[in-house]
């Protein structure tokens, strides 16, 4: 084949080699190039940009929840970059629609080989979504608790009470109860509180009363509730039950446990503690023969 033929030759409807090699041809490519570099770049900026302005609506207010506003800009970005790609190739005359389908069938093939790991991310979605715990909460799920550290659309991070670190896939936490102990502002703390037999009962309530309004902690309304709960064998028990700001609580339940058993020891109110008194019921017998061979 000579170099003319070959020029001659079509690769496409209507289009030869030689075609490709003429200015005007050349020109064309070029200048959609360019267009496809520069619909690119500024998709790139205009997502970043979205991106950030959608994270930012969170910031500074407290009702908001950052981790939502995260996800929902991240949501965007990948957006507007999927369809400034679809623009780029509908420039270089690519029809999108065969692309799509085919995306869409390798999407469902890869749907069903990853169930596990999509149904943690629909579950995370969820989370993102109602948020029913957020980043900083004390919470129990299923057997773990431990503070919110990190909620992604995989799993969610727990430090425990000893800071251990905890990774919680996210169907677990969602198809699981969920115990947010941070979810109110306020919580309501409750002792049991022994006293004998032989204590003046209004004494000591009085005591439990003068400890818990004595402590700043302590709200006022709803007042605090002391009455008599139970009368175990050996002591007569108060059930004690306060309200108190949720990010103080654990202070404040050790803290009243200690002050009303010092407020009760300054006062002599005796705190019973179990006892057992054996009978020997041959004795008797015994003091009969050793009295006996005393004699002999």
């Amino acid at each position: 084949m000579d170099f003319e033929s070959l020029l001659n030759t079509e690769i496409a409807a209507g289009t030869t080699v030689g075609d490709i090699f003429t200015i005007e041809f050349m020109a064309s490519i070029l200048g959609n190039v360019v267009a496809a570099i520069l619909i690119i770049v500024a998709a790139i900026f205009f997502a970043g940009w979205v991106r950030n302005r959608i994270q930012g609506i969170s910031q500074g207010k407290r009702h908001l929840d950052d981790t939502l506003f995260t996800f929902l800009g991240n949501i965007a970005r990948y957006v507007i970059l999927g369809f400034a790609l679809l623009f780029v190739l509908n420039t270089f005359g690519v029809q999108t629609t065969s692309i799509i389908a085919a995306l869409g069938a390798v999407g469902l093939a890869v749907g069903l080989a990853l169930q596990g790991t999509l149904s943690n991310v629909a579950a995370g979605i969820m989370i993102i979504l109602f948020r029913p715990i957020k980043i900083g909460d004390f919470v129990e799920v299923g057997d773990e608790s431990g503070t919110v550290k990190n909620i992604s659309l995989n799993m969610t991070e727990l430090a425990s009470i000893g800071n251990v670190q905890i990774f919680v896939p996210n169907s677990d936490v969602w198809g699981n109860e969920i115990k947010n102990y941070s979810g109110y502002p306020t919580r309501r703390a409750e002792w049991t509180f022994g006293v004998g037999y032989g204590v003046n009962l209004a004494d000591a309530e009085r005591i439990i009363r003068d400890v818990l309004s004595g402590d700043e902690r302590t709200h006022a309304d709803p007042a605090p509730w002391v009455q008599v709960n139970n009368l175990n064998d050996s002591s007569v028990d108060f059930l004690v039950r306060a309200w108190v700001d949720q990010p103080k609580f654990w202070d404040y339940q050790a803290d009243i446990k200690r002050k009303v058993k010092e407020a009760f020891d300054d006062q002599g109110i005796n705190i019973p503690f179990p006892t057992r008194t054996v009978v020997h019921d041959n004795a008797p017998i015994r003091l009969a023969a050793q009295s006996a061979d005393a004699a002999e």
